[in-house]
């Protein structure tokens, strides 16, 4: 929880105050409790804290001063380093920092936190309550639903309330900020939480009955396609993957409505609960972490829940999760095999653990008929081929079109999650190409990333559209102070920033393979 308060910091009666410094900074501005500033000045004289990027220093108010001068419990110093020329980059550090005070927080096991926010940071007043909300609440994060020992939980309690004075901000903007910040953290945090769950835990029936429930609370139109209309309609890559499995897949459908008049954009993130390869049978080793193989409509679902929150105008926004396991049960679809996609497009399974495009195929194709979007998005955990080009560092990003392409690379870096341009053309294309179908779904080791995007370029046609590989980014992510082991919640954030001010693009420059 986080909340803004006007109670001044030197009557702050809680566990833990938290200033701000930038490296080179002798003395806090503003109305800021003297104690603060010949502490600061003692620590920085003897060279303990200096204010460096990621930099804390921790004392006791009670042990140097009159406990009445300032009745916080504790006092924490983070530093936010030197200032940086780019926004996005200045953004990222005070996320960081916001990571660092919730990770001291729970182990001084501190209940209330109050956080100043530093009035001379060159960055507006919402941006650094946003940003700073956000690195709080994503690095407070916790997953213990199945532990069942008490004393382990409470090691790793979370803080349970954080405060934020303004400093000296516009009180006005602080909060406009701060809820956005929250907006975005909860849903990354719900994505994580999905993630997390195992993969009898998280079911195609359970994302579609978090779609449900979200819609009820947010302004958001909602519909799930059911297997027997996925056969009426044709979608043979959903249902060929599901066809070793015993749970039912679905195509979960969300729309967040302005204007009839208003652009339409369409993201679509592939909801595999569990990969275990099918036939293509995956090695034993690693397996358990393709419960994470929904990340990319766990990113969808929860960008969904933030727009439909924030309620962004001048757009229309369509999310569809294609949502199925992929087990290798005695009708489990087989190489050789193969399959007709929604539209009448063949393709020949070469590898059935190359799935995930497979159910996406049908979700996009089914998607621009029947919504006519401007702009398509999609997100998945597609390739292993992108953590070899990019490692965890990097999202993958292959476009059509230009314009979308430098968008989505922007609001990545304004999120902190980079993503990394990738080429397409013809010459890729040539590597699906198949004998006996339309196309094949695998075109060979070399270029996998963009091979796969290839193979989903198929069903987009002219729209512009662009393909988020996020198998490197969605667990073992960049060691971050706000991003914990596992699932790193990435793309929801990315794709909310792309959509809170979005212009309709320049007249088709979309490129053909």
């Amino acid at each position: 929880m986080i909340k803004l308060t006007s109670k001044t910091p030197e009557d702050f009666a809680g566990d833990l105050l938290v200033y701000l410094v930038e490296e080179g900074v002798e003395r806090l501005p503003g109305e800021t409790a003297s104690l603060v500033n010949r502490a600061l000045y003692q620590i920085k004289e003897q060279g303990d804290f200096k204010g460096k990027k990621e930099e804390t220093f921790l004392f006791y108010p009670g042990l140097i001063g009159e406990q009445e001068e300032l009745k916080a419990g504790r006092v924490l110093l983070v530093g936010l380093g030197q200032q940086d020329d780019n926004m996005a980059a200045r953004l990222e550090q005070l996320r960081i920092a916001g990571g660092i005070i919730a990770t001291q927080g729970s182990k001084v096991k501190a209940v209330d936190v109050l956080v100043v926010l530093p009035k001379e940071f060159v960055l507006s007043a919402a941006e650094i309550a946003e940003s700073i909300t956000e690195g709080l609440l994503l690095g407070n994060y916790r997953f213990t639903e199945y532990k069942t020992d008490e004393e382990a939980i409470e090691k790793v309690k979370p803080v349970t309330t954080f405060f934020l004075s303004d400093g000296g901000l516009s009180s006005t903007a602080v909060r406009r900020g701060m809820n956005r910040g929250r907006i975005l953290a909860e849903a990354a945090c719900a994505a994580r939480d999905m993630a997390n769950q195992p993969g009898n835990g998280w079911t195609p029936a359970e994302f579609a009955e978090y779609a449900k429930k979200i819609s009820k609370k947010f302004r958001l139109k909602y519909k799930v396609i059911e297997k027997a209309t996925m056969k009426k309609l044709g979608m043979g890559g959903i249902l060929g993957v599901n066809q070793g499995s015993e749970q039912p897949p679905k195509l979960v459908v969300l729309e967040y409505k302005t204007d009839k008049k208003d652009p339409t954009v369409m993201l679509v993130g592939k909801g595999l609960t569990f990969d275990s390869g099918g036939v293509s049978l995956k090695p034993a080793a690693g397996m358990e972490d393709m419960k994470y193989d929904m990340c990319g409509g766990a990113a969808v679902i929860t960008a969904m829940q933030a727009i439909a929150e924030e309620a962004p105008a001048g757009v229309n926004v369509i999310g569809l999760v294609p949502t199925t396991d992929n087990m290798a049960g005695g009708a489990a679809l087989k190489p050789g095999d193969i399959i007709t996609h929604f539209g009448g497009k063949t393709s020949e399974i070469i590898n059935t653990d190359a799935e995930g495009r497979l159910i996406l195929a049908d979700a996009l194709a089914y998607g621009i008929e029947t919504y006519a979007p401007e702009a398509v998005i999609d997100v998945a955990t597609l390739t292993g081929a992108v953590i070899i080009g990019l490692g965890h560092h990097r999202t993958g990003l292959v476009a059509n079109n230009d314009t979308l392409a430098e968008r989505l690379l922007e609001a990545g870096e304004r999120s902190g999650e980079l993503l990394w341009r990738l080429p397409i053309g013809p010459e890729y294309r040539k590597q699906i190409d198949s004998t006996v179908a339309d196309i094949k779904n695998t075109g060979g080791k070399s270029a996998g990333t963009i091979t796969a995007a290839c193979y989903l370029q198929e069903f987009v046609g002219d729209v512009p559209w662009a393909h988020l590989d996020i198998a490197g980014t969605a667990w073992e992510y960049t060691e971050k102070s706000y991003v914990p082991k596992g699932p790193s919640g990435i793309g929801t954030r990315t794709l909310v920033n792309l959509l809170r001010n979005w212009n309709p693009l320049p007249e088709r420059e979309t490129k053909k393979s």
